[in-house]
């Protein structure tokens, strides 16, 4: 059994892993590194101009296998897991597998950019599982910070293999059931050769808040802060589509009219709703066009306190609505009375930091009351993944999804536990391989 760490192991992003087999390959993610990304405004995602931005993982390191690979497994709908697949699924000859929300984004992400997929795409239900020959490959709904996420499982003859990145374990999900902390512990009893799993937050000592207190951050803020006069405007992760059902559900006990603003919220909550996940959607409008946005921003300035703006921007992202509204380059005029809330984290790269500096910077000179950190994160930081590896007692553990310092905190949580590093714990860099 071969492990290929094409990307997401030398950095936080690009995720894609390889799992070679006697006869046949399977490839685990394929995302996009998005730093790069964020500077290109809105400029077009071209292939070429995104392969030299770096933005794709280097799977010139696979080429050998290529022809050996049967499928395609994309554990979840973030870009940094599922961007890259458009672009580079045409190199196998591999049926891609998602679950029906994800397969809805990657056909959004595909028809966006103008990339005309080849491979068959096919929808798997959480829970469920299929073959591809005589390997068994199952799906099992975890909890993270977007919808239908899972846990890949693949079977073998030497036990199962477990990916597992990225996931929480919340257990009063807003939108959703909890994790299948039932089928995990069965295929634990199978034994578990090798378990790939998110180090993203192995180094925080606590278990990651469930997304219910999100939502009561966010109601606490939206529902009590003083702002008879002024405009509510919210910026979130587009494809955190609980956390935006909590902003709409508070949004109608304000009565106010609810407006979502970008492209990437047009493009997640479409996929919700055609996966049939959510409602929500008949209580808003959307707005993605320059025109359209800039004409419904003139009818809110009018009256500002009739209305809930939730808009793209925070992680500061140029050219996202809420930085040009901020710059002035859309018709909004910002004032003490708006409460500007950033409903999320702000993502530790150089260039967001920057950017987010620069947004809030700008929002303060127009006076507007900002609300930061209204968040608990998607990851399990260090006793969820504790949890997770005493329940499942893998023989090896392929930390994974994060820099040397990142993977190395989840590897010294191993040893604590009775694994040896280079023996049963191994630490991996994008571009190596692992024999065990």
């Amino acid at each position: 059994m071969k492990f290929h760490s094409v990307g997401g192991f030398s950095e936080v992003g690009k995720n894609m892993l390889a799992l070679e087999l006697d006869k046949e390959a399977y490839i685990f993610d394929c995302g996009l590194y998005l730093p790069p990304i964020v500077e290109l405004e809105e400029e077009k995602h071209t292939p070429s101009r995104l392969k030299e931005i770096g933005a794709f993982p280097n799977d010139s390191v696979i080429s050998n296998i290529r022809k050996k690979v049967r499928g395609i497994f994309v554990g979840h709908a973030h870009l940094d897991h599922v961007g890259a697949v458009p672009y580079l699924e045409r190199k196998y000859n591999a049926d891609i597998f998602s679950t029906p929300f994800t397969n809805e984004v990657l056909n959004s992400i595909a028809k966006d950019n103008g990339v005309k997929m080849v491979n068959n795409r096919k929808p798997v239900m959480p829970n469920s599982h299929f073959n591809i020959g005589n390997t068994d490959v199952e799906f099992l709904h975890v909890t993270h910070s977007t919808l239908q996420s899972s846990i890949v499982v693949v079977h073998t003859d030497q036990g199962a293999v477990v990916y597992a990145s990225d996931f929480k374990f919340d257990n009063f999900p807003v939108i959703g059931k909890k994790p299948n902390y039932a089928r995990l512990k069965k295929i634990a009893e199978g034994g578990i050769h090798t378990l790939i799993v998110d180090s993203l937050y192995a180094h925080l000592e606590q278990k990651t808040p469930p997304e219910k207190i999100a939502r009561e951050m966010l109601g606490d803020v939206m529902l009590n802060s003083q702002n008879e006069d002024g405009c509510i405007i919210v910026t979130t992760f587009s494809s955190h589509i609980a956390r935006l059902k909590s902003i709409v559900d508070f949004g109608k006990q304000l009565d106010r009219k609810i407006i979502f603003l970008g492209r990437s919220l047009d493009k997640y909550v479409g996929a919700a709703a055609r996966a049939k996940l959510i409602d929500f959607h008949k209580d808003i409008g959307i707005y993605t066009y320059k025109k359209d946005i800039k004409k419904i921003l003139r009818k809110v300035s009018e009256k500002k306190n009739r209305y809930l703006l939730v808009c793209t921007g925070h992680q500061g992202e140029p050219g996202s609505v809420l930085v040009r509204m901020a710059n002035g380059k859309l018709p909004y005029n910002f004032s003490h009375t708006d409460n500007v809330i950033f409903s999320s984290k702000t993502i530790p790269a150089p260039v967001n930091i920057m950017n987010r500096k620069a947004l809030d910077r700008r929002l303060r000179e127009k006076h507007a009351r900002i609300f930061t950190d209204i968040h608990v994160s998607g990851h399990a930081a260090r006793e969820d993944l504790r949890d997770l590896i005493k329940m499942l007692k893998p023989q090896n553990v392929i930390p994974a999804h994060g820099d040397m310092q990142k993977l190395a905190s989840l590897a010294e949580l191993c040893t604590e536990m009775g694994y040896k590093i280079g023996k049963t714990v191994h630490i991996m860099k994008d571009g190596q391989r692992l024999t065990l």
